[in-house]
């Protein structure tokens, strides 16, 4: 704070000196031609005390450690700079390998994918198999249970007229046999028995 104060004090001294001096000195300097109006700064008094007041002001600055601060903040703000530029390097490698764990997991994926469907592939070919062989086999079966179901009623369907015949031929042979005029009629009507069975 005493040095801030120090610096706005001088400041405030040397400001109306070289304000005077300028205008002391516009009309010489607008005289000036050539060569002259070169040297004519060295000579000038508005320039000779502006450029000691320069002096004077950048002495102090650098005696109240304004140079130190402006140079070490200069420096502070490189820093942070660079830091920031590290901690950027830092996330973008970072970024870059999980990037590339994200490429691999989802080759991986793929890969798994691709293995889970040629897996059921396969298992639905397998079933798709194994479900032909089933129905097949229960095919082959319903058609053996149904040809025994046939023989067995062809069997029964024999017998049956094996016993309608018996029966008719027994009826008939006893009727002849007491030798009554209905053996003709009995024998008709067992064959057309007979012939109702059979179809």
């Amino acid at each position: 704070m005493k040095k801030t104060f120090s610096l706005i004090a001088l400041a405030s001294v040397l400001a109306p000196v070289a304000f005077a001096a300028s205008e002391a000195t516009g009309k010489a300097r607008d005289e000036a031609v050539g060569f002259g109006y070169l040297a004519y700064g060295l000579t000038d008094t508005t320039t000779v005390v502006a450029f000691f007041a320069l002096v004077v002001f950048l002495a102090f600055v650098w005696w109240v450690g304004g140079f130190k601060m402006i140079f070490g903040a200069l420096d502070k703000r490189a820093e942070d700079i660079k830091s920031q530029l590290e901690e950027a390097k830092t996330l973008r490698e970072e970024a870059m390998k999980a990037l590339a764990e994200a490429k691999t997991k989802a080759a991986e994926a793929d890969a798994a994918a691709e293995e889970i469907v040629k897996r059921a592939k396969a298992d639905a070919d397998a079933m798709m198999k194994q479900a032909k062989v089933d129905l097949e086999a229960k095919v082959t079966r319903r058609e053996a249970q149904a040809e025994a179901r046939i023989a067995r009623a062809e069997a029964d369907a024999a017998s049956d007229v094996r016993k309608v015949a018996a029966d008719a031929a027994t009826e008939a042979a006893r009727t002849i046999l007491s030798g009554s005029s209905e053996g003709d009629d009995l024998f008709e009507k067992a064959l057309k028995e007979i012939d109702g069975r059979l179809n």
